[in-house]
């Protein structure tokens, strides 16, 4: 296990979920950490824990990474002790409705690209090139199950996590013959506020996505992030499919009733 120990990680979406799972499990390990997301308010509240829990040193950043010109000023402006990020984890992502494509709302359409596709891009952009000036570098970006296949009325969704399976592809042979490392994390089906967003606050809607199962966790996912960083340099785990164990592929899940 090679040590994080006060590297720099950048975590997207990490004021909830699997975001703030893996900002925990970093600064436990060690790592100094700037937590990036839209809710100021909750980032506030996690930072404060992390301190408490484990002197963590902490940055705090509200970012809408979807604003191209916003993740440019944003991280342009990162004070000089906090430049150098190290790890860089595109967590934030979200899905919207669960229609079929020809009854789907555009917005949702957009929000979803913008956020999932275009966000991962913008702070991937903005980083990657001062990794490879500094030959140190490790960019982490959570997929989805969704990515590998297509399921009914997913597709929008399904089309931005595969694109993100193919970006993540993509960015590793670019990077050849540099020391940057690259690894796609893409879970199956995790308790977190997914459905809930998924359905625009339908709480009892998003409660029987989970009936029946045992989820994966957000720290049963921030683990595998955790264990992709601290491998050798000389060892990329270049993709991890995680999935819990009553789930078989992206629709194919096994339901106890009296659950």
């Amino acid at each position: 296990m090679a040590s994080i120990q006060n590297q720099i990680v950048l975590i997207t979406g990490a004021s909830s979920g699997i975001g703030a799972a893996c900002a925990r499990a970093f600064a436990a390990a060690g790592a100094k950490l700037i937590l990036a997301a839209r809710r100021l308010d909750r980032l506030e509240s996690l930072a404060a824990d992390l301190t408490e829990r484990h002197s963590a040193q902490v940055h705090l950043v509200q970012l809408d990474v979807g604003d191209r010109t916003q993740v440019e000023s944003t991280l342009n402006a990162l004070p000089d002790s906090w430049r150098t990020v190290d790890i860089l984890i595109n967590n934030a992502g979200l899905s919207r409705g669960l229609d079929k494509l020809h009854e789907g709302s555009i917005e949702d359409w957009e929000e979803m690209i913008d956020t999932n596709v275009k966000g991962l891009l913008y702070v991937t952009r903005s980083l990657v090139p001062g990794m490879v000036e500094r030959g140190q570098g490790h960019v982490i970006n959570i997929g989805s199950i969704a990515g590998h296949q297509t399921y009914p009325n997913g597709n929008v969704y399904c089309a931005t996590k595969a694109a993100v399976k193919a970006l993540s592809e993509g960015l590793k042979m670019d990077l050849l013959g540099t020391p940057i490392r690259v690894s796609a994390v893409d879970p199956g089906m995790v308790e977190t506020e997914f459905s809930e967003v998924r359905f625009h606050g339908d709480t009892e809607r998003a409660s029987k996505v989970y009936q029946g199962l045992t989820p994966l966790t957000p720290e049963d996912v921030a683990d595998t992030i955790l264990f992709c960083a601290t491998r050798p340099a000389h060892v990329n785990i270049s993709e991890v499919l995680l999935v819990p164990t009553e789930q078989a592929s992206a629709t194919l899940v096994y339901r106890q009733q009296n659950r």
